[in-house]
Parts: C-alpha cells; sequence; structure tokens
C-alpha cells in the first residue's frame, strides 16, 4: 500500500530550489523502502484554477457495485471502452529534472539530459522504451493484444471482453517535446548522495514535499506549453523522492497528482540493474495509475489501498513487480498492474482470462 502525503509546506518561490539543513552524505538509510506515493489533488497549492477551462483531458467515467455492495464510481483517460471504438492520444510533455549536489555530497549532478542508460540519454532509452514506442506484441495469456504501447496494452487487457473485437480501441501516448529542465540546487540538509540500498550506484534524495511545491510553481510559470489536455512528465534518473528532509522517509520511485485539472505525474529512472526503479519500471507504474486515477480520487473499498492505484498491489512482489521486455535489442523492465477485479468488480471479471492483473502474477 503505497504512502500518502496528505500535507505540503508554503508553494516555493523559485524553479531553482535549495534547502539548508544538515546531513550525511554516501551512505544508506537506516530504513529503505520501494515506495510510489499519491499526493491528492486538493493539497495546499493544488487547487487553484491556473489553466484555461476550454482545454480537458479526455477522460471517460463508469463504475460497478463491488463485492462488499459499495457503489464504486471511476474516471480513467480515453473514451468508454463499452462504447466506443476510437483512439483517444494524449500528447506527453516531458521535463527533465535536474538536481546538483555540492562539494559535501562530491560535486554530483544528476541529470536525464545527459547521464547514460544502454549508451544513450536516459530521456531518450525512456522514449524509444514499450512506453511510448509501438514495438512490442503484447499478450496477456491468450489474449493477443496487438502491437502497441504497454500502457495501451494493459488497458485493452484490463477491459478485454469489449475490446477484443474492438480494433481501433486504443489510449496512446506521444512525446511531443522536451521543455526546459527543472533545477535543484540542493543544499546539505535538502537531500543528500547515498549508495543505493538495493546496489552500488549513487543515488540522490529530495524530500518529496518542497519538490511538489516547485512542481507547481513550473506548472504555473509554463501554462503555455502545458494543458489540461496534455500530460506533464517530469523525469529524473539515479533520485529518489524521501518523505521528510535528511533523507529519511526513502525511497520514492514516482507519484502522479493534480492542479485544478491540470493532472502531472513524476518518476525517477535508476540506470543500475536489479534496483528498485529499475528503468521503465516506475514509469509504468506511475503511468498506468495516471491511466485509470488521473485526479487521484477513484476510491475504492480495498482493505490494502483506498483509491484505484493498478500499480500498488503487484509492487511488493520479487523484483518489485517487473518483467522483461525486448524491443530494439534492449532489455527493458515495465512493471506488472492490476485489472479492475482485484479493487472489488463482481465476477465475471472484464479483463483478459478473467485475471486480475496482466501477467497473473498476483493470486488475491
Amino acid at each position: 500500500m503505497k504512502a500518502r502525503i496528505a500535507s505540503l509546506a508554503v508553494l516555493a518561490t523559485s524553479l531553482v530550489v535549495s534547502m539548508g539543513l544538515g546531513a550525511v552524505a554516501d551512505a544508506k538509510p537506516n530504513i529503505a523502502k520501494p515506495m510510489f506515493t499519491v499526493i491528492p489533488k486538493d493539497a495546499p497549492g493544488h487547487n487553484v484554477p491556473l489553466f484555461p477551462p476550454s482545454s480537458s483531458l479526455q477522460t471517460w467515467s463508469g463504475g460497478f457495485t463491488d463485492l462488499t455492495g459499495k457503489a464504486i464510481h471511476f474516471t480513467m483517460v480515453g473514451t468508454d471502452p463499452n462504447s466506443t471504438n476510437t483512439t483517444t492520444t494524449v500528447n506527453v510533455v516531458v521535463i527533465p529534472v535536474i538536481f546538483e549536489y555540492g562539494a559535501s555530497n562530491g560535486n554530483m549532478t544528476f541529470d536525464p539530459r545527459k547521464d547514460q542508460l544502454n549508451g544513450m540519454s536516459v530521456l531518450k532509452f525512456m522514449e524509444k522504451s514499450p512506453i511510448f514506442a509501438s514495438s512490442v506484441k503484447f499478450k496477456s495469456g491468450s489474449a493477443k493484444l496487438g502491437k502497441s504501447q504497454y500502457i495501451d496494452a494493459f488497458q485493452r487487457a484490463n477491459f478485454w471482453s469489449t475490446v477484443q473485437s474492438e480494433p481501433n480501441y486504443h489510449v496512446l501516448l506521444n512525446v511531443t517535446k522536451t521543455l526546459k529542465p527543472l533545477k535543484f540546487s540542493v543544499l546539505p540538509g535538502g537531500g543528500s548522495v547515498i549508495t543505493n540500498p538495493w546496489g552500488s550506484l549513487p543515488t540522490g534524495t529530495y524530500p518529496i514535499n518542497p519538490f511538489d511545491l516547485a512542481v507547481n510553481t513550473y506548472l504555473t510559470a509554463n501554462s503555455a506549453d502545458i494543458t489540461p489536455d496534455t500530460l506533464p512528465l517530469f523525469i529524473s534518473d539515479n533520485v529518489y523522492l524521501t518523505q521528510q528532509t535528511g533523507g529519511r522517509g526513502c525511497c520514492i520511485g514516482g507519484y502522479h497528482s493534480a492542479s485544478g485539472t491540470q493532472s502531472y505525474s513524476y518518476t525517477t529512472l535508476v540506470t543500475e540493474s536489479g534496483d528498485f526503479s529499475e528503468d521503465i519500471s516506475a514509469l509504468s507504474h506511475e503511468l498506468a495509475e495516471w491511466l485509470d486515477d488521473p485526479f487521484t480520487n477513484n476510491h475504492v473499498n480495498c482493505s490494502d489501498n483506498s483509491i484505484l492505484e493498478v500499480g500498488d498491489p503487484l509492487e511488493t512482489l520479487s523484483n518489485f513487480g517487473t518483467f522483461t521486455v525486448s524491443a530494439g535489442g534492449f532489455t527493458y523492465h515495465p512493471q506488472d498492474l492490476a485489472f479492475i477485479g482485484y479493487f472489488g468488480h463482481p465476477t465475471p471479471y472484464p479483463s483478459a482470462n478473467g485475471w486480475i492483473s496482466f501477467y497473473n502474477r498476483k493470486a488475491t
């Protein structure tokens, strides 16, 4: 189950954020666990009508009565698979996130525009991956989902009882531009450089509250390029967010939220094999959750999950719930994702094979 961050500090006043608390560099946190999180859309600083209402994200609404008799209502990205056979394309605006650490942390900089993953920049590797490239013929059990992006294949499999006869039903992600980076100059105490808790790679840390406030400041300042019908995607590499300052409450690989009608997401890509958030694992987790809960308010009645977060139930499995996909000569590590049946939808489930996840890795 995800950690919940329910409150934020005052809005940051600059896109270059500096913190000034004490820190210890090049050490592993005392307690580290793999985490993703959600910041509620009505958190402080999130409820301002910053963006033009004439532009909106394509969504549809549905619901079911769960196994406890509770009415569940949800809003998802795309069009209703029960009544349409159309393709929705959401334009993605990528924002690189740069973290610069000072002398007490080895003068290290993490920059996804320059840091390498499999011989190319982290951003280029991400854009060539099956998250954005329709390069893999995906299958979920016996269901042949066609050559598509992974998030689209997941959603087709989620509602397979309907869309197996609708070859044109898709929800696709299209990277249209990369904007100027969001840059953090991290002073001692605001974050530190540690040894990755699951490997040996130097890894940055930074507290999530000031990070999210800077993100919202960035959204406000760039409303000409970022509108509610787009997905602004903030990307770092080899940096984990933390629940508190000084590296405590590590390690958060990503989150998604909304400010008014503007949804957005953040993910880190870790470049060392076997680590939490390895290559596209956290990215697949967060984008699928954005797809099925773009405004973080699809409430469900599960004992281990209060909103419809499709990545959470699988993240505690071996290898953080990931599996391997080969494409273009590279091996990627997306995460398995839970179908709607996991969240109390009565049988028969609408998903492929009647499963409750894409690779059926969680039996209950």
